[in-house]
C-alpha cells in the first residue's frame, strides 16, 4: 500500500501545489484569472494560485483512478448549480481546465498514456510516483502552543451570605364599637297551679 493513502487529503494536496510551482511545465494560462471551474460555480476562484491546487489534484486523482481520461475527471470536478426555484442539476466541471491540466503534467514527464484492455487513459507515470512519494514524506507542520503566563491570576473571593427568610405576622385587629348594646332583661315568673277541691256533700 502507497503512503500516499496514509497522509490527509487537502493537507497532501497543499504540499503537491507548492512542489508543482517549481515545474517550469505547469504554468497557469492568461485566461485562468477569470475562468470558472465548471459552469455550476457562480464565481471564478479567489485564489491566486488555484491552477496549481487544481493540477496537484488531478494527479492524485489519475493516481488513484487511473488509467482515467478527461470525460470521467469531468464528473469528479463538477458539482451542483442553483437554478433558483428550479430543482437544482449536476453539471461536469470545466473540461479545457482539465484537458490542459493532463497535457502540462504529460508534458512534465509525471504522467504518461496508456492502454489496459477496453480502458485507455492517463496513469501516473514513474517519475510522478516518485514525487507523490516524496510529498507523502513530507511530515506535518505542527502548531507550537503559546506557553501560558505562569503569572497566577488569583479570582476575588466572593462571599455568599445566606438568605434569611424572615416571616412577619400581620395580626389584624377587629375593632369593636364604643357603643355597647344591652339585651332587654326578661324576668319569667313562675306559674303557680292552685288546685281546688271540691267536696261533695252527703
Amino acid at each position: 500500500m502507497s503512503k500516499i493513502y496514509n497522509v490527509e487529503t487537502n493537507e497532501f494536496i497543499e504540499n503537491l501545489a507548492t512542489e508543482l510551482k517549481n515545474v517550469k511545465e505547469v504554468e497557469s494560462p492568461e485566461w485562468a484569472k477569470f475562468a470558472k471551474t465548471g459552469v455550476h460555480k457562480e464565481r471564478p476562484p479567489v485564489r491566486d494560485d488555484w491552477w496549481h491546487v487544481r493540477v496537484a489534484a488531478v494527479l492524485r486523482s489519475v493516481f488513484k483512478l487511473g488509467p482515467i481520461g478527461t470525460s470521467k475527471l469531468r464528473v469528479k470536478y463538477g458539482g451542483r448549480k442553483n437554478r433558483g426555484v428550479k430543482p437544482e442539476h449536476t453539471y461536469k466541471g470545466s473540461g479545457s481546465i482539465i484537458r490542459k491540466s493532463l497535457q502540462q503534467l504529460e508534458k512534465a514527464g509525471l504522467v504518461k498514456q496508456v492502454e489496459k484492455g477496453k480502458h485507455k487513459g492517463r496513469m501516473v507515470s514513474e517519475k510522478g510516483k516518485a514525487l507523490l512519494n516524496k510529498i507523502a514524506d513530507i511530515k506535518p507542520v505542527v502548531k507550537k502552543e503559546v506557553p501560558k503566563p505562569s503569572v497566577e491570576v488569583k479570582k476575588p473571593e466572593v462571599k455568599v451570605e445566606p438568605k434569611v427568610q424572615v416571616k412577619t405576622e400581620v395580626k389584624k385587629e377587629v375593632s369593636k364599637s364604643s357603643v355597647e348594646v344591652k339585651k332587654p332583661e326578661v324576668k319569667v315568673e313562675p306559674k303557680v297551679q292552685v288546685k281546688t277541691e271540691v267536696k261533695k256533700e252527703e
